[in-house]
């Protein structure tokens, strides 16, 4: 994944994931480089903003989708462990974390817009 914020630009590489685990690594690339990189993704691109929310001293990431994914919106949190307990804002819906359907990949195939 290449990723532009508003000063900065990261290329993360995600493994395959086991249950919720998967290994991640991000790594701060230029700006120019980042716009190069996505230049050669295929179309189309996974377009999202992200917002990030403080709740009980937790960080999660709420990614709102766009385009073909319009209206999609989903929540992660990182955890040190799998079986690691946390206490979900009401605002949470259902659990989606080994739904492929919501991989950006699958979502590249199978945007939601054309979900029944």
């Amino acid at each position: 994944r290449v990723r532009i914020t508003d000063q900065k630009a990261f290329l993360t590489i995600k493994g395959k994931t086991e249950n919720t685990t998967r290994q991640e690594f991000e790594y701060e690339i230029p700006i120019q480089d980042a716009e190069s990189l996505i230049k050669l993704c295929e179309s189309p691109l996974i377009e999202k903003t992200r917002f990030i929310v403080n709740y009980q001293n937790r960080v999660w990431e709420i990614d709102k989708f766009e385009g073909d994914n319009e209206g999609l919106v989903i929540a992660e949190i990182e955890l040190t462990r799998e079986d690691e307990e946390v206490t979900l804002p009401s605002w949470i819906g259902k659990e989606v974390s080994q739904d492929e359907r919501f991989y950006n990949s699958s979502l590249i195939k199978n945007p939601f817009k054309n979900w029944k």
